[in-house]
């Protein structure tokens, strides 16, 4: 079989086609409509909260959530330093400064002490912080028992980033329900799509009408345009939405699909010295991406070298995130590092993770990486 192996290509199917041909037939092609309203209830319902707005993006959602808590000038946003930019550009959209906190290594998820150092400095700085962004990496949610606690000791409100998370769970508990708000990405390489888009839910109802009114390019209720606040153009389309409903029905087996390729991964490498699964072992995780941690001092070769040999046979890998605080636009940041997160995107190596990946294509991957670890 040749054509390209992406990393996590959308996975859609007659069931989206029809989704969306009736949202097109219903007349109700412009931005918002029933769809969206039904989206908003079924994820909702999904994640255990009050209330959720469909957006254009993650990142609106994570924008709108640090409006929520009053992020501006003169604050500070603590953020993990390994995670996608987008979490990091919420804080700089309004204004505040984002600092950066390391990674536990065996999840890439935030590290406790780490977290509990950044706020005890900022405190006794005397700063303000507004929020601590804590994001669910690569589909596991964030050790929410040990975290949580250090954030309410600070006085501090937490947003759940959890665009990587959708349908993972942390002891019994969903993701996207452990923040004061939290965010989800519909993008479209996220375990489930909208082809762009994006969640904000929360149980306080009185931030979530802030927001939706905000996101509307806050509209004030009367027969004009009439506007008080400078808001946003940033909710999901009516067809989008449609799209994302199908694919919400379809996740459970989305996820079993992922959960599998990564089994035959753990198996592929369970005999091979030096090489370990990131954030392996967590029964909640979506599995939306599994990576491998390799450490060539031990096997005699390198991620990197296994990602070349994967991409000259038309297969897509990809490192872990570059920290945020090796990113040259945030190079003035301050952080608090260990050196976890360096470490991860030096060795990590992210494999096809898709739930579009079929028995097939799963061969090839398999039969060229075991071709690597012959030769070797």
């Amino acid at each position: 079989m040749t054509g390209r192996i992406y990393l996590s290509p959308p996975d859609v199917g007659p069931l989206e086609e029809s989704y969306v041909l009736r949202a097109i037939r219903s007349g109700w092609v412009a931005p918002l409509g029933p769809e969206v309203e039904a989206f908003e209830r079924e994820v909702a319902e999904r994640v255990g909260a009050a209330h959720a707005l469909a957006l254009n993006s993650g990142t609106s959602a994570l924008h709108l959530a640090l409006l929520m808590l009053e992020a501006g000038p003169g604050s500070v946003v603590v953020a993990p330093t390994m995670t996608f930019v987008a979490t990091a550009n919420a804080a700089v959209y309004t204004g505040a400064e984002p600092v950066f906190v390391d990674c536990d290594p065996a999840t890439g998820n935030m590290d406790v002490t780490a977290l509990a150092d950044m706020l005890d400095m900022l405190t006794r700085a005397g700063e303000r912080v507004a929020a601590v962004l804590i994001a669910d990496m690569f589909g596991t949610c964030a050790d929410y028992d040990e975290l949580l606690p250090v954030c309410e000791a600070a006085g501090v409100p937490v947003v759940e980033d959890a665009a990587q998370a959708l349908g993972a769970t942390y002891r019994g508990r969903p993701a996207a329900s452990f923040g004061r708000l939290n965010a989800l990405s519909f993008n479209g390489n996220k375990i489930i799509t909208t082809s762009g888009g994006g969640m904000l839910l929360s149980d306080d109802e009185a931030l979530l009408a802030r927001c939706r009114h905000l996101a509307t390019q806050a509209r004030e209720p009367v027969p004009h345009y009439e506007h008080v606040d400078v808001g946003y153009n940033y909710r999901l389309s009516n067809l989008l939405a449609a799209l994302g409903r199908a694919q919400l029905h379809r996740l459970d087996g989305m996820m079993r699909r992922r959960r599998l390729l990564r089994e035959r991964y753990a198996k592929l490498f369970s005999g091979v010295p030096g090489v370990r699964l990131l954030g392996d072992g967590d029964e909640g995780s979506n599995c939306w991406l599994t990576s491998i941690v390799v450490d060539p001092g031990r096997t005699g070769w390198s991620a990197a070298e296994l990602g070349a040999h994967l991409a000259a046979r038309d297969i897509e890998t990809r490192h872990v995130w570059k920290p945020m605080h090796r990113q040259p636009v945030f190079a003035g940041c301050r952080a608090v590092v260990t050196g976890a997160s360096d470490h991860l995107f030096a060795r990590a190596l992210t494999l096809p993770s898709g739930s579009a990946l079929d028995d097939d294509r799963l061969a090839r991957v398999i039969g060229a990486v075991e071709q690597f670890l012959d030769a070797r």
